[in-house]
């Protein structure tokens, strides 16, 4: 009789001793289960936050200091560089504009405002003279041009000798000439300064950069 006792309380022990295994292992799932939730959502949620405001951190420095610090000022703004441009190419079209009828002061006026108006660019706006003009006036020419900006060549800001702000910039000029009914077209380009004037962009100086395509419409063959 004694064994069936002792075989029933050993049966208990060890359902005891099962129970107790089982919710051990039950609270150690739910607290690790606790723990995983709670450190995901508690490091998402800060790591979000952190992040957003690193990154409203970093772009508010950039957009700060970017123009103070970050780059340098450019020695000229873009749209001024468009004014320069615009002055350049009105000018150098219009140099080669002309007909037989032109007179040289009317003719001149328009363009001189475009420069610095000193002696150089006095003189150098002019009609054509000599036999040309002879020639011109004879075959009763006409003169039409378009000029555009190719690329600048220098931006400067001459502080040593206050000179000022200067841009040069290599201008390509292509003229149709007619005379005695013949026609011709040539294209050259020219380096073309401009000068900052008290807040205006005159035209300062040129020079012939290349021989270009003379003559490229008639003697395409040549």
């Amino acid at each position: 009789m004694e064994l069936p006792a002792e075989n029933k309380r050993t049966g208990l022990l060890a359902l005891a001793v099962l129970g107790v295994l089982l919710a051990a292992v039950l609270t150690v799932f739910t607290v690790f289960d606790g723990d995983d939730g709670s450190g995901d959502g508690g490091e998402s949620a800060p790591a979000a936050t952190a992040g957003g405001q690193n990154g409203a951190g970093a772009d508010s420095g950039s957009d700060t200091d970017e123009p103070s610090g970050g780059a340098a000022t450019p020695i000229v703004a873009l749209s001024e560089v468009a004014d320069a441009h615009s002055v350049m190419t009105k000018y150098m079209a219009g140099l080669s504009t002309y007909d037989h009828t032109s007179r040289a002061s009317a003719w001149g006026a328009p363009l001189l405002l475009l420069t610095t108006e000193d002696t150089q660019m006095k003189q150098v706006t002019a009609l054509p003279s000599g036999k040309e003009w002879a020639t011109c006036r004879a075959g009763q020419c006409s003169s039409k041009a378009t000029a555009v900006v190719e690329r600048d060549a220098v931006i400067s800001d001459d502080l040593v000798r206050g000179s000022g702000r200067t841009i040069s910039s290599l201008v390509k000029v292509t003229v149709t000439r007619s005379v005695g009914g013949e026609e011709s077209t040539e294209s050259n380009q020219w380096l073309v300064t401009a000068k900052d004037e008290g807040g205006q962009w005159l035209v300062s100086g040129f020079d012939v950069f290349g021989l270009g395509d003379v003559g490229a419409s008639d003697e395409s063959g040549e």
